[in-house]
This record gives C-alpha cells, sequence and structure tokens, in this order.
C-alpha cells in the first residue's frame, strides 16, 4: 500500500492541504498515522479523498457526506442512497449520439441555400442544441431529431421553418415536462424533506417513484399527442382535402 505525507496525498488527489485539514475537522477523513511529528496517509485515505470530492462536485453538502460515509463504515449501502441520484441523473432516452461533418449536414439541409444562410442556420441549430460543435464535426445528441428535420426539409419545407417550430416544440415540451417535476416534488419530494431523518428505504422509495415516471411521462404524452393531432389535421387540412376533391371533380373526363 502506498503511503503519502499530506503534500503528497493533496497532489494525488487533486485536492490541497487546506481542503485536507478542513475534511479532517469535520470527521470526513480519518486521522493519518504518525511517525514521530509527520503524519503519514496511505491509499484509503486517497479512495475517501476522491469520493468526498465526487460527492462535493454533485452537490452534496458536508453534513450529507459525513452521513453516507459514516452510514457506509457501518456496513449500510451507500449505494441505495446514492441510488436516488443515479435515477435523477440517468437520460431520459436511450438515443446513442452520432457525429456528423458539416458537408454531410450541408448535403442534408443545405439543398438551395447560399453559403452565408446555411452559415445562419447552422448557428441557429447549434443554439437549440440539435448539434453540438465537437473539434472539426459535429456531436447530433438525437439522430432522431436530425431525421425528423431531414425528412421535413425533403418534403419541401424551409429549414428555416423546421428549426422555428423545432423551438416551439422544445418550449413547449419544457412546460410538461415542468409540470410532471413540479407534481413528483409537491407531493413526493415535499414528504421526504419533511421527514427528519428519512430511511434508506424511505429513500430508494422515492428512488423508484422517479423511475416509473419514465415509462408513465411517456404513456401520457403520445395519447394527447395522438388525439390533438387528429382533431388538428382534421380541422385545419379537411378543408384543403375538399378543395382538392372540388378540384378534381372539375377535370374534364376523357372518352375514348
Amino acid at each position: 500500500m502506498a503511503e503519502y505525507r499530506i503534500d503528497d496525498l493533496a497532489h494525488a488527489a487533486g485536492s490541497t492541504v487546506r481542503n485536507i485539514r478542513a475534511y479532517q475537522d469535520r470527521g470526513l477523513l480519518p486521522p493519518p498515522r504518525l511517525e514521530g511529528r509527520v503524519g503519514i496517509y496511505d491509499d484509503t485515505h486517497l479512495a475517501r479523498l476522491r469520493l468526498i470530492g465526487k460527492l462535493l462536485g454533485r452537490g452534496y453538502t458536508f453534513a450529507i457526506i459525513k452521513d453516507l460515509l459514516s452510514a457506509w463504515e457501518t456496513g449500510k449501502d451507500v449505494g441505495e442512497v446514492l441510488g436516488l441520484e443515479k435515477v435523477l441523473t440517468d437520460p431520459w432516452s436511450d438515443e446513442i449520439p452520432t457525429t456528423a461533418t458539416y458537408p454531410e449536414l450541408f448535403e442534408i439541409f443545405g439543398g438551395g441555400l447560399a453559403e452565408d444562410q446555411a452559415a445562419a442556420l447552422l448557428e441557429r441549430t447549434v443554439e437549440l442544441g440539435l448539434i453540438e460543435p465537437d473539434g472539426d464535426q459535429y456531436r447530433v445528441p438525437s439522430p432522431r431529431l436530425l431525421h425528423v428535420g431531414a425528412e421535413l426539409v425533403a418534403a419541401g419545407i424551409p429549414l428555416g421553418s423546421v428549426l422555428d417550430i423545432a423551438r416551439q416544440i422544445r418550449d413547449d415540451c419544457d412546460v410538461i415536462a415542468g409540470r410532471f417535476v413540479n407534481l413528483v416534488q409537491e407531493h413526493i419530494f415535499q414528504r421526504l424533506e419533511d421527514l427528519p431523518n428519512p430511511t434508506t428505504e424511505e429513500i430508494t422509495d422515492v428512488a423508484e417513484v422517479v423511475r416509473r415516471m419514465r415509462p408513465l411521462v411517456k404513456m401520457v404524452v403520445d395519447p394527447f399527442i395522438a388525439r390533438a393531432m387528429e382533431t388538428r389535421v382534421e380541422a385545419a387540412l379537411g378543408s384543403h382535402l375538399e378543395t382538392v376533391r372540388d378540384h378534381l371533380t372539375a377535370l374534364p373526363t376523357d372518352h375514348p
């Protein structure tokens, strides 16, 4: 097992001597072994420092970190406690991001556009988060959204109009997501916060509620979208269909 003086430990952990001493004062880090007047640390201290750094980076307070470490030391499963965080931070989509080059994007979306127009629309696409600059190419977080945009452009809808509707739908979806989150926050998380000392079981129960929300949100949104589209299509496009039918009826009939 490697041994460290405090300066070496701070360097290995990406921390500072001041932080190490502060963690010791707060009871987060065990004291070192003394050799004369020199404190000697080992790999267990290094592992603990790295864990503290990760927890602080995720927004945990010193008090919560101390409780988690105490639970760990007494044999409780810290993974169950941190499981709630994992549920909250895991992606809600199973899509695998892809990459695309500027020529590839221009070939899909740039037909009939001047270079300056394409550059401006590319900047809007980045602002919407549909693509992200990544060196000499672009990262595509959602290939499905890119495919939808390509289909609409191929159908003859200008790319600018596609980006306009993408922004509006994104904002609408943000409202829907906010309503679901507020619902759970009001009735689930508030109940957890009202408990003076929530148990591991109570925390994992909340994690399970959030986990079940993933399919539930889709199950709620899809039927509402389907019904709304049926109503809108019938109301907005029905008159156009009647016009097309009238036009076809008025066409002269060829006789042999």
